[in-house]
């Protein structure tokens, strides 16, 4: 359960922890608190509900289903945090308190008077507590700007206030690494991920503590529960949604939908080689003599590196007048093919997929006739800065092919080589099974 205020930019609060939970496995309910009217840059207004109306939400599901596991975001006043923190002791459910005090805007979520009464009610009930470094400051009066401080923090929160685990989130700490510090047992941990430049943070500490509270609701001890969050919460503002003109909203949804979109790619692939076998020896006369591959590209919003696009492992060989794959597809398994088809997603998002063929005069006249769009790129003519540039070449010759189409995909890019390099044409499209139709009536 999330028991939090409602954001209707759809953000953070109560959207952001459902989503989370969602994401997460867990089945997700929630105890509204305070409505907000709000976006990206700004708080507009607030209104709070009635204590009492909050703790019949609360007991509504319990009644039912039963909560095995809640946290907390925005509370707004102490009368609600009074309520909340006495039901929760009733009843004895594991409870995430992530100390909302100001919107990533910068408005007041909570009122003055109401953070004596978070720290006197509700943390002493509180399994685990979620504070960003500013309102660990709040909380304990210590500055911090260092992992030690953050440890510091982390220790008085747990003694002064009686909250069994501590995470001092690590997000606007001086350290090269987002480094949150969990203090359990006497013993600290460190949780580290790669600071991210992103503006899709709005939200992160919402879903974060709502990742914690799935994670005990799935029956995970503190610890594990709180490092499963750390990851899903770095995937979740890496591929975070780009909408906005403050702080973009994080993405809970990534979590399920790259290993989903990595699977789907992989059989659409396999489908797709498929196709080519069963044209083996149509497109084994396509096969150049630095052989074939074809490649193609997860969702352009989570394509970032070569290990989001899968290939054939070996590429695809002339094995005895027949196109074989070397072996099944997978992710990182070329390196020339992954860089054609990321250049292109700069250029064109749909364009997710391309394959290379050996290049042949009757197979242009024939894209003519079918009336593709060619571009022709001879590679004499590469600046010296970028041959010296490791894996330039490729996104050099993307980058000449839309130049010459207006910034339109083109179908064929022809590569008239260079000393040592062979002639080559390269296919693209929006699937594997396009390029390969395509290819197939240029051969046939």
């Amino acid at each position: 359960m999330t028991i939090a205020g409602l954001d209707s930019g759809g953000g953070a609060g109560i959207h952001a922890d459902v989503k989370t939970f969602a994401a997460m496995g867990v089945h997700g309910t929630t105890a509204l608190t305070c409505v907000t009217a709000q976006n990206t840059y700004e708080v507009r207004e607030a209104q709070c509900l009635q204590p009492p109306l909050v703790k019949a939400q609360i007991l509504a599901v319990w009644d039912d289903m039963g909560i095995d596991a809640g946290k907390t975001g925005m509370l707004g006043t102490r009368e609600i945090i009074e309520e909340v923190a006495a039901t929760v002791s009733k009843l004895g459910f594991p409870l995430v308190v992530d100390p909302v005090m100001i919107a990533k805007s910068g408005a007041p979520l909570i009122s003055e008077d109401a953070v004596d009464t978070l720290k006197r009610r509700l943390l002493p009930v509180a399994k685990v507590v979620t504070p960003n470094r500013h309102e660990a400051e709040k909380l304990t009066g210590i500055k911090i700007t260092s992992v030690a401080e953050a440890r510091r923090a982390a220790e008085v929160i747990h003694r002064e206030f009686g909250t069994e685990v501590v995470v001092v989130k690590g997000g606007h700490l001086d350290a090269p690494e987002a480094v949150d510090v969990v203090y359990i047992g006497g013993t600290f941990h460190e949780l580290a991920t790669p600071r991210l430049d992103s503006r899709a943070t709005h939200g992160t500490g919402c879903s974060y503590s709502a990742a914690i509270a799935a994670g005990l609701a799935k029956g995970l001890p503190p610890l594990e529960a709180i490092k499963t969050a750390k990851r899903f919460i770095y995937m979740a503002i890496r591929y975070g949604v780009a909408r906005g003109k403050g702080h973009w909203p994080v993405n809970p949804m990534a979590w399920l939908e790259m290993p989903a979109e990595r699977w789907r790619t992989l059989e659409e692939l396999r489908e797709a080689l498929e196709a080519v076998e069963r044209q083996a020896e149509v497109f084994a006369k396509a096969i150049p003599e630095v052989q074939t591959n074809i490649g193609y590209a997860i969702d352009p919003r989570y394509a970032t590196t070569r290990e989001d696009v899968a290939a054939v492992p070996g590429r695809i060989v002339n094995y005895m007048g027949r196109a074989k794959p070397s072996g099944p597809p997978a992710f990182g398994a070329s390196d020339h093919i992954a860089r054609k088809i990321l250049a292109a997603l700069a250029k064109d998002p749909q364009a997710r997929s391309a394959m290379n063929i050996r290049l042949d005069a009757a197979y242009i006249e024939k894209a003519k006739s079918l009336g593709m769009t060619i571009a022709y790129v001879d590679r004499r003519r590469e600046p010296e800065d970028v041959k010296k540039r490791e894996g330039a070449t490729m996104q050099w010759i993307i980058e000449e092919a839309y130049r010459q189409t207006g910034g339109k995909t083109p179908d064929l890019i022809v590569d008239w080589g260079d000393w040592g390099k062979e002639p080559i044409i390269t296919v693209l499209g929006k699937t594997p099974r396009e390029v390969v139709e395509k290819v197939l009536r240029l051969i046939r």
